[in-house]
């Protein structure tokens, strides 16, 4: 699990099937969280929070692309 906070100038470089994986990473570590969690495991309990602010950003990026606010990286302005 990355213990670092993506920023969202970090997710603006990549490119929407990279943003594709990022999510998947962040979703499924969010699950593994959650499940330590609930079992008396978990350690860091600000990680819960990073994943979940990690996850709601790359979502807004994917939504601003789509409403081109934002130019994916390597697209014609």
């Amino acid at each position: 699990m990355a213990a670092t906070k993506l920023t969202a100038d970090e997710l603006d470089k990549l490119d929407d099937a990279k943003l594709a994986d990022e999510l998947a990473k962040a979703k499924d570590e969010l699950f593994k969280l959650r499940f330590q969690s609930a079992t008396g495991q978990l350690e860091t309990p600000g990680r819960l929070r990073s994943v979940k602010k990690d996850i709601a950003r790359i979502y807004t990026i994917l939504r601003e692309r789509e409403l081109g606010i934002r130019q994916a990286p390597g697209a014609a302005e």
